[in-house]
């Protein structure tokens, strides 16, 4: 689960896909795959999370990776490459967002 602190050597993704209700579970699913299977194992990865919205239109996803670095890297791979474009037949579109966590609260 993650577990958002501000720490300045993290990374954070937000990534937004827009899709219609008929293909939010398939998206669903297969991200869900990519995070159990490939994401989750490469080096840096710490945590994620998925979210869907009541409209099923949108699926959000939050994730944290020890660097930058090995964010990029995890995009750059073929497995991830080949992945990518199959989640991208399944929506409308998709952007991961960088950030740095400016502040937290509890």
């Amino acid at each position: 689960m993650p577990h958002i602190v501000k720490q300045p050597s993290h990374q954070t993704v937000i990534t937004t896909f827009e899709m219609t209700p008929g293909t939010c579970q398939d998206l669903l699913d297969a991200l869900t795959d990519a995070y159990e299977n490939f994401i989750s194992k490469q080096p840096g990865f710490i945590a994620a999370g998925l979210h869907v919205n009541d409209a099923q239109t949108r699926i959000a996803n939050y994730s944290q990776w020890e660097r930058r670095e090995d964010f990029q890297a995890m995009l750059r791979s073929e497995e991830m490459r080949r992945r990518n474009r199959e989640i991208h037949s399944l929506c409308r579109s998709f952007e991961p967002v960088m950030y740095d966590v400016a502040a937290t609260f509890d």
